[in-house]
């Protein structure tokens, strides 16, 4: 030490200062690695209580099976005139799609000629104008003005209707504001006749149950039916070889009324979940617009290599399924909300579950109730004081019980041993 020393005095003023910077430097950094480490390390070995939620879930592929019953008249060859849109609700015996007739190209253009030839004579002749034919024709404009803003093809189908059927109406007012004989009441009878045919000539097909109509057609209306759970297998259902999420191609030969209370989902799981899953199990399932929505489990079919067919029940978000046969869906099998901690943090004894919680430097061992667990974190509680008389504790450890809360500080990994 006294070389080092009489060293130091040696060395000149600069080289000595350098020397005493670095070691200032040295013990800094040793106190910032130090003081990280701490940081690092606390989170790790203390955890605060905080609300959450928590789900047991899996992500699973689904073939959606229906009660529906597919309509076709003769005239399927002609093409489908709707009446009723895809995904509109319809009631029993009520028209639904109508066959376009043999010559109807035909008498459509002769009803639209004289629709134009109608609508000259009318804006010709003012004293046909009265309230109602002002409010028709304020509709139709408007009509007409949204009319280019539409893509989609049944509603553009649909607003074309309403523009006729606006249009037939004017007509009829025009009619009996107009003289007997007049040359618009002739237009007019002209136009009846043709529409006449035109009606009488098409094939209507009526809805045989109510409920939902479309015209998405498979051919698996009457192999995936709600008659028929216990013939389905993995095999079975793979071997229909199905694309995921691929929307069922609208039909111009048919159409189809859908059961709108219920619909189900086969699927295929090997999780411990399906393994233990009972029939009449409530759980939910989350479609892939986000939307979760209850089932119930109606059936369970055994597979070889611990795998299972499970049939779950919906009720809601139907209208969601009609275009599609297989679909990618979330099963939870349960979820909870509350106080949430570490797997970590909960420790046994006397098959109860404990944690311990540091409070102003001591520490408490807090006895938890587990009402689900994940594979990294639980929902836990406290017991409340009936709970505790069925486990048996006394009415002086009841008192002395200590609750878990919101922010509690607890101990991950923790030792309950000398703890009270």
């Amino acid at each position: 030490m006294e070389k080092e020393r009489k060293k130091m005095k040696t060395l000149s003023p600069p080289r000595r200062k350098k020397i005493i910077i670095n070691m200032v430097l040295v013990v800094v950094l040793v106190y910032i690695v130090y003081t990280i480490y701490l940081l690092i390390k606390q989170p790790t070995d203390i955890f605060t209580v905080e609300e959450g939620n928590l789900y047991q879930e899996e992500t699973d592929i689904g073939y959606v099976i229906r009660n529906e019953v597919v309509v076709r008249g003769e005239n399927y060859k002609n093409g489908i005139m709707t009446i009723k849109s895809e995904g509109e609700m319809a009631a029993k015996d009520e028209n639904i799609f109508r066959y376009y007739t043999s010559n109807e190209e035909s008498l459509k253009q002769k009803i639209a000629d004289l629709d134009d030839k109608i609508q000259e004579v009318m804006l010709n002749d003012t004293s046909l104008f009265n309230s109602d034919m002002k409010m028709l024709e304020n509709q139709i404009d408007e009509k007409v003005e949204n009319i280019n803003q539409i893509t989609d093809s049944t509603t553009l189908a649909e607003y074309k209707k309403e523009i006729s059927s606006l249009v037939t109406k004017k007509a009829q007012i025009a009619g009996d504001l107009s003289p007997k004989g007049s040359y618009l009441n002739q237009l007019i009878e002209e136009r009846k006749g043709y529409e006449s045919q035109l009606n009488s000539g098409a094939e209507y097909v009526t809805a045989p149950m109510s409920g939902i109509v479309s015209y998405k057609v498979d051919g698996l209306e009457e192999v995936l039916t709600p008659d028929n759970f216990s013939s389905l297998s993995k095999e079975y259902l793979e071997s229909l070889d199905l694309k995921t999420g691929k929307i069922v191609a609208t039909s111009e030969e048919s159409g189809k009324v859908i059961d709108n209370f219920s619909c189900y989902i086969a699927t295929i799981s090997s999780s411990e979940e399906a393994k233990n899953a009972e029939v009449g199990q409530d759980i939910k399932i989350r479609l892939s617009n986000n939307t979760e929505i209850p089932a119930e489990i109606t059936n369970l079919i055994k597979e070889e290599e611990g795998e299972v067919v499970i049939i779950l029940k919906i009720e809601k978000e139907i209208e969601e399924l009609i275009n599609y046969r297989k679909i990618s869906f979330d099963l939870i099998w349960w979820d909870d909300s509350g106080l949430k901690v570490p797997n970590q943090a909960i420790t046994q004894m006397d098959d109860l579950n404990y944690v311990v919680r540091k409070r102003a430097g001591y520490l408490s061992k807090i006895l938890v109730k587990v009402k689900n667990q994940g594979e990294k974190y639980s929902i836990v509680e406290s017991y409340t004081v009936e709970e505790l008389k069925k486990l048996g504790f006394s009415n002086e450890e009841i008192e002395n019980n200590k609750k878990i809360s919101l922010y509690d500080e607890i101990l991950l990994n923790p030792n309950l041993e000398n703890l009270e």
